[in-house]
Parts: C-alpha cells; structure tokens; sequence
C-alpha cells in the first residue's frame, strides 16, 4: 500500500520527568530564537520555490530538503516543548533527519509537480484544513456578536484557549506532576492532530501535491506503517554553517526588503495625495466655540535644529472653511496674541488629534468679552488670511488663532494643517532603490547558501595493479 508522502513518527520518551515542563520553555529560547530566523528563510524560499515550479513543473532540491529540515526541526522543538511533551531528550540544532530523536519527519521528493495546484492549492484548496489545523493549534471560536456597545454587528473573537492540542497537553502536564506518567490515549491524540497539522503545513508549502486525508491518524506510528516508496540512491545534502548563514541572512535582507518597500508606497502614495497646489493635508477636523476666537496652544520654535524641521515640512498651510461667515485665520507672536485677546472671550485648543469623533477636541475657556477691533487691523501678524494661511517656520513662540473676519462670536469651521514635504518625492526613490538592493543582495545569498551544501565526495578509486 502506498503510503501518504508526509510521514510523521513519534516515540514517548518514557519515563519522563515530573516537573521539568515548568521550565522547558525558558530551555528550549534558544531553538526559538534560530527558528524565528530560519521560518524567515523557509518563507523566502517557498516563494522561490512557487516560481520554479509553476515554471519547471519541479521544486528545486536544495530548497526541498532545506525547508524540509526547518520542518523537522520545529516538529522536534515542538515535540520536546508544549507541542506534546513526548521527551525529555534535548532536540539536537540540525536540519538534518536525526532518524536516533523520539519525533521524526520525511517527506518524499515530488518528481514533478502540477503547476495548476500551486496557483491554488496553498490558499483555495487548504482553507477545510486551516480550519481544523486552527482549532487544534489556535482555538480561537468566532461568532456574531450584536450586543457591543458602539456597534451594529460583526465577527467577534470570543474564545481563545490554545487549541486542542494545547488543551490536551495541558492535562498530560498535570498527569506527569502528580502520577509521573503520560496517559497513552491523551499521547496518541496529541501525535494525532500534530500529524495532521505538518501534513497539511507540507502541503501549503508545496512540497506536494497529495491532498492530505481528513482522518486522524493517532499513534505515534502511522497505521499501517508506511514506508517511503524506493527512490534511487542519493547522499543527503549536507547542510554547512555557511550555507545555514547566508541563507538566513539572504531571508533577512528580504524581509527588510518588504519593509522598505511597504514605506515606499506609502510615501509614494502620500506624495500623490498632495493637491494641485503641492500641500499634502490631513483630514478636516470639526473645531466650534460659542466664543470670539480659537486659539491653539503655545507653537515654541527655537534650538540649531530649527532649519532642519523647515526643510521637514517645507512651506505650512492653516485653512479653516466649512461656514457661511468669513473666517480670519492668523499666526503671530504669542505675547502680542495674548496682549489683543487678553479681555476676550475665547477658547484655547488643548488637543486636536484630527480622528473621527468630535471628542478628539478639548478646548479651555477664557472669559471675557468681544475684540476691541477687527483681528485683520492687528499689525503683528506674521502670517494672514481670509479662511487659509501659508507660513513658513521661523524661530519664536507662536500662536494660531481663528476668529470671524468681523471678530463677532460663534466660530464652526472645519480645520486643515497641510505642508509642502520638499522630501517627499526623494525619498521615495531612495526607499525603492534600497528595496531593489536589498531585494537582489538576499536573493544573491540564499541562493548561494542553498548552492553552497554538497554531497560527500566520492571516494578515491582503486587501483589496478600493474604487471
């Protein structure tokens, strides 16, 4: 009987220690910290392995039995770990089959591979496994949920327990503390649902194109046993440490490449945002006061890094629109604001965030009564407007102010900042052209780390004697 191509095997360690579980996490830091590079790289390289399949119906073997031992090495971390607590046996640091551990995983070689399922198969094809694979692993339950506060209805965690497995071997802990024994039946249930998990993790990984059975095989053999089909001869490829190193490092400076190349649309899509006029804006934010004026805070500008935040924002526009009546909006001296304003009734803006709600406002009152004159007849201005000002920084302790053009009460307006970004447009292109480097240079690596591994040479030939 041909056997499933994804075989995992397990042995119980026994006798396992009572208490040692308690600190198996602080143990096995670290295989976390390698394997958090390494899944790096496996993602990488399943990503390379995605575009040779798709274009030569093959997955190339020194990323099959790279990513084939990250596999292996997980499910030996995990087998050791909170994954079963099947031994006590230290998992060794090696991509290799290490056939002598209690947890074993193979996988067999696919010749060729269908290049209409990779288009499908780890997406489509895999979501019924996700969600048997999520509640043996996450246990997250989701269900509709409209009695929120806020809300009108919608998808809503409402448990989250660690999953099955987590469960089970959370019973098995409290076995071995007090009775010293692993219960068998809870051990064949958890070896169970991790079989079914790696099965179905190959499979998205590409590295077949068996669909993986829905049973739950338990045991930590498979039944019956299934031995991999004869392949010919091959010696194993042989990690090194600088193949593993310059993979992981290829894997990094790709992932950094993602980042770069995430803040380059950004910025790229900020700089397209910008009106005809060259301003990149926020959203408006609803600012009203039954008083004379609106105020912000204290603006201090001052120190040797002055120039640089000019060059930061570029040229800064204030506008203020949205009512019937005129609005004067102002930037000038705080001590000659103060001065005109100091028997006015007004509010002063104490937080504006420029978020959804009306409440990311908060203002505090000044009393008082109406300006002495007009806020356009004051001759200490710096900058000025009908309903918008452009300003550009300049050493000081400024103050904006928002008022009715006529200077009577009663101000709604919806509030603008907006600023020039000179920036904007280089830093795209420097953050694209650090993606394409980063992008080349960790290709380059893992490329050369997946070339670098070799078969043992072979051995010298004999000799012939002579005559």
């Amino acid at each position: 009987m041909n056997g499933y191509p994804v075989r995992v095997e397990a042995r119980l360690d026994e006798p396992l220690n009572r208490g040692l579980w308690l600190v198996k996490w602080f143990l096995a830091i670290p295989h976390y910290i390698v394997l958090s590079l390494l899944w790096i790289a496996f993602a990488v390289l399943s990503v390379v392995a995605f575009f040779a399949i798709l274009f030569t119906e093959r997955y190339p073997r020194a990323l099959f039995d790279f990513n084939l031992g990250v596999l292996r090495w997980t499910w030996r971390v995990a087998y050791y770990t909170y994954g079963a607590l099947g031994t006590d046996r230290y998992p060794p640091f090696s991509l290799g089959a290490e056939p002598d551990y209690p947890a074993t995983l193979e996988i067999d070689y696919p010749e060729r591979l269908s290049r209409g399922l990779v288009l499908v198969k780890w997406w489509l094809l895999a979501i019924p496994h996700y969600l048997v694979v999520g509640l043996f692993t996450a246990g997250s339950v989701i269900s509709w949920r409209d009695d929120v506060p806020d809300r009108v209805g919608g998808w809503f965690y409402t448990l989250d327990w660690g999953g099955l497995i987590g469960l089970m071997v959370a019973l098995a802990a409290v076995a071995l503390l007090f009775t010293g024994r692993y219960p068998h039946g809870v051990y064949d249930f958890v070896v169970g649902m991790n079989r079914w998990a790696l099965r179905v993790a190959a499979y998205a990984a590409l590295m077949t194109d068996a669909y993986p059975p829905f049973r739950l095989e338990q045991g930590g053999h498979e039944l019956p046993r299934m031995e991999p089909p004869p392949v010919p001869h091959q010696e194993p490829v042989r990690h090194t440490t600088g193949s593993v190193v310059a993979i992981v490092l290829g894997a990094l400076l790709a992932f950094a490449a993602i980042g770069t190349a995430a803040a380059g649309s950004f910025s790229a899509v900020v700089a397209r945002s910008r009106a005809g006029d060259g301003f990149v804006s926020t959203t408006a934010e609803r600012i009203a006061t039954p008083s004379y004026a609106l105020t912000t805070e204290e603006i201090a500008i001052g120190g040797q890094g002055v120039q640089y935040v000019r060059g930061f924002t570029g040229k800064v526009r204030i506008s203020a629109t949205g009512t019937a009546t005129p609005l004067f909006v102002g930037v000038g001296p705080t001590a000659d604001v103060d001065s005109y304003l100091r028997n006015v009734a007004y509010d002063r803006i104490t937080r504006l965030t420029f978020g959804p709600g009306p409440e990311d406002v908060t203002y505090v009152r000044h009393p008082g009564g109406g300006p002495a004159a007009a806020p356009a007849a004051q001759p200490f201005w710096a900058a000025k407007g009908s309903g918008s000002v452009e300003w550009t920084l300049r050493p000081g302790d400024w103050t904006v102010v928002v008022m009715n053009a006529d200077g009577g009460a009663t101000i709604s307006a919806d509030l603008r900042l907006g600023a020039t970004l000179p920036w904007l447009d280089s830093v795209t292109q420097g953050l694209f052209v650090v993606t394409g480097i980063l992008l080349l240079t960790g290709t380059a690596l893992v490329l050369i780390g997946v070339r670098l591994p070799h078969t043992p040479a072979p051995g010298p030939k004999p000799t012939v004697p002579t005559a």
